[in-house]
């Protein structure tokens, strides 16, 4: 009976020591972001975690149709996204998002007027300019004898599988409209049809249809052409002397990437917080020069190396973007990019 007595205090003493310790403890925040591959440095987020004690959960996606898709559906519970120009646009217009308030988020400042008031957020309420760059060709010079200036040698038969192309079909399509002398952002059944007919040509000479992987295949010479980010291009220019970038003379996407805030987080404070972190000068500049992207921070630029800043991947001038354009919300249209995607990738 004694033994039964002191086993019963016991438990009821190490109840309470839980009990106790449970409240003295202080419940952490997590905060959950969903980004693109390779593109953050991710001490940057141990940094953010030590300083302001609050857990970061780190997706990555590969499209923003993917992301898209995932956020709709209610996927994830996400509190930061980085979505595209166009997806931001999309996501505004479905009421996905929340209006960002900017008392939470100082650093805004350093963000270049150029970069403000764009077409998919005109009154700059609900996105924060990330990175910027292009789509362009990065191609082995060493396995590339003819002049680098036009979509069309993306379809030259003497490259036969030495060619990898985006397997995203807002890119693909749209270089392959933009050879062909199209809007990247046309609704015309015709032209889309015809960059159908051209990619499902093209097939027979394309390697792989790649994502982050294309880094890998350039840098070890797997491939001799390849349409690339202009991030990408930066990096992998890094890691091989052999590689060069082109801007072709036919047009290309000037894309913006921006951070976000879903409707459905329920950390929004903190997630502004987080926003702000990564517009702070020191870390915006480590950011970026981790990444290898262009950046709309005016600070981070002043930072970074002059011979990045003259490099026409990173830092194209007015001219080489003359004939560019930004994706638009196709809206219920993207269902056939969608189609033609799929059609082209079946066949």
């Amino acid at each position: 009976m004694k033994k039964s007595r002191r086993f019963l205090l016991l438990v009821l003493l190490g109840i309470s020591i839980l009990v106790l310790t449970s409240c003295g403890k202080e419940e952490r925040i997590v905060l959950n972001v969903y980004n693109w591959g390779d593109y953050i440095d991710e001490s940057v987020i141990k940094t953010f975690e030590k300083q302001f004690k609050i857990k970061v959960n780190y997706d990555t996606f590969s499209t923003n149709e993917d992301m898209y898709v995932k956020i709709k559906s209610g996927g994830g519970n996400y509190d930061v996204l980085f979505p595209s120009d166009y997806a931001v646009k999309r996501m505004i217009n479905e009421g996905m998002l929340h209006k960002l308030d900017f008392d939470n988020i100082p650093n805004y400042q350093y963000i270049e007027d150029r970069f403000k008031n764009l077409d998919y957020d005109p009154e700059n309420e609900y996105s924060i300019p990330y990175m910027w760059g292009t789509v362009g060709i990065l191609y082995n010079q060493t396995m590339v004898s003819k002049p680098v200036t036009s979509w069309r040698i993306l379809w030259d038969e003497e490259y036969k599988k030495q060619i990898l192309m985006l397997d995203s079909q807002r890119d693909s399509i749209g270089i392959t409209l933009k050879m062909l002398g199209y809007s990247m952002n046309t609704k015309n059944y015709d032209q889309l049809e015809a960059a159908k007919q051209a990619l499902i040509k093209q097939k027979p000479l394309v390697l792989a249809y790649v994502g982050d992987d294309v880094k890998d295949k350039m840098i070890s010479g797997e491939a001799a052409l390849a349409v690339v980010w202009s991030g990408d291009a930066v990096f992998m220019m890094r890691e091989n002397s052999d590689l060069r970038f082109a801007l072709p003379e036919e047009g290309t996407n000037l894309w913006f990437d921006a951070m976000v805030i879903p409707s459905t987080s329920k950390h929004k404070a903190e997630a502004e917080k987080f926003i702000n972190f990564l517009c702070e000068p020191e870390i915006a500049f480590k950011n970026t020069d981790y990444i290898g992207y262009s950046t709309p921070h005016s600070e981070a630029k002043k930072r970074l190396d002059p011979e990045l800043l003259n490099d026409k991947a990173a830092y194209p001038s007015d001219e080489e973007l003359a004939n560019s354009e930004i994706f638009k919300d196709l809206s219920s249209f993207m269902k056939d990019y969608d189609r033609i995607w799929t059609e082209v990738k079946a066949d």
